[in-house]
């Protein structure tokens, strides 16, 4: 899903039982340590950006044109009234060097036999989820299931993954569902729309002078 470096083109859904709410962003990544997300609508939200920076997190408000540095208290709060955390989407920690893993009995997802596997986060790290489960497909090594626990193990949100495609030579889920446990009929959906893997990004496009003044090209 990463590559070294990537670039997509995605919609985020918000759907709650009364109302629901679409954003179309740009999301460019390098490796683990730098990710910058613009907004590009609704017109209201247009040029809000995230910028990560190795263990940095800042966003830039165009309409009170100010840079905000998040602290690590805000990882875990919902990213743009979303369904997703800030670290979700930022992704401030990391699921391979932030946790430790272990297989469980495989399980069947959608038909496909997969892998089951439990992550505990290491006591040095400081991360959002007390527990994660995440079920990868054995065939397809794709992920297509997730639940997410808080510290006392309350299930908190879970993620199902649908529509595998390949996209620029690269087999992955294009359609993610988050779900929050005991919301009825709330949910937000991410879809990719297009992206592009390993192409050359330099280290100073993200920095947070990029922010203010980054476009969609």
């Amino acid at each position: 899903m990463r590559g070294e470096t990537s670039q997509a083109n995605l919609i985020i859904r918000t759907v709650r039982p009364t109302w629901s709410r679409e954003m179309k962003v740009r999301a460019w990544m390098k490796g683990t340590e730098y990710s910058m997300i613009l907004v590009n609508a609704p017109v209201r939200d247009r040029g809000i950006v995230f910028l990560k920076r190795k263990k940095e997190v800042w966003n830039w408000v165009p309409s009170i044109e100010k840079t905000i540095k998040l602290p690590p208290s805000m990882m875990s709060q919902s990213w743009m009234g979303t369904d997703f955390t800030n670290d979700d989407l930022v992704k401030e920690s990391s699921l391979v060097t932030d946790y430790t893993h272990a297989f469980s009995k495989d399980t069947l997802i959608d038909q496909r036999i997969c892998y089951s596997i439990t992550l505990l986060p290491k006591a040095e790290a400081a991360v959002v989820w007390g527990r994660l489960v995440v079920c990868i497909d054995k065939e397809r090594m794709v992920q297509l299931h997730a639940r997410f626990y808080d510290e006392g193990n309350e299930l908190i949100n879970t993620m199902n993954a649908f529509d595998i495609k390949t996209m620029d030579g690269r087999l992955i889920p294009t359609r993610f569902e988050m779900i929050p446990a005991n919301k009825k009929n709330q949910k937000t959906i991410m879809m990719y729309e297009s992206v592009a893997f390993n192409r050359p990004i330099d280290d100073a496009f993200f920095t947070s002078d990029k922010m203010r003044y980054i476009t969609n090209k």
